[in-house]
């Protein structure tokens, strides 16, 4: 497996990921497939070209033919917020799922934004009952600071989701 950092030229592999994550598991992210298989190639491009405060990982199978896992580092730009970043649209396929890519994935996002001058904490929202996913952010330092009740609302059924921080710094 491979990680790197998407570039313009991975948009479609991102677009096609990013609609089966939304159609496999929509409860775990705040958009809809319907809203974003409208989106433009070229709004995809834009969403994953890296900036000096944001960039989109992406997970590729060894011979660097199929995108296989996702996730996007954005930092926060107020000037009383700068010292944080948030962890965004993290997905493996399933069919890749129990190798390790989301563990890897996320050790790059944490030692990339370390690199970040003055960052000082990671944050991140999960549906509460992904257990899976907040045992492994646990794992790696993040914890739970609280709890927002009915974050999402989708086919008439509300998700909770914790809010989870992990300090750099």
């Amino acid at each position: 497996m491979k990680i790197r950092i998407l570039q313009h030229y991975d948009a479609e592999s991102y677009r096609q990921l990013r609609l089966a994550g939304l159609q496999t598991n929509p409860e775990a992210f705040g958009s809809t497939y319907e809203q974003e298989a409208q989106f433009t190639l070229e709004t995809m491009s834009n969403r994953i070209m890296p900036s000096k405060d944001k960039f989109v990982l992406g997970a590729f199978t060894e011979d660097g033919s199929s995108l296989t896992g996702i996730v996007t580092f954005v930092r926060e730009s107020g000037v009383k917020t700068s010292h944080k970043g948030n962890v965004y649209g993290m997905y493996v396929a399933p069919s890749a799922r129990g190798r390790g890519i989301g563990r890897r994935l996320l050790v790059e996002l944490i030692e990339r934004a370390r690199e970040c001058e003055g960052l000082e904490q990671i944050g991140l929202a999960v549906v509460s009952d992904n257990a899976s996913a907040k045992k492994l952010y646990r794992s790696l330092g993040f914890e739970t600071y609280g709890v927002e009740r009915n974050a999402l609302k989708y086919n008439d059924q509300y998700y909770d989701e914790d809010f989870m921080a992990l300090r750099l710094r």
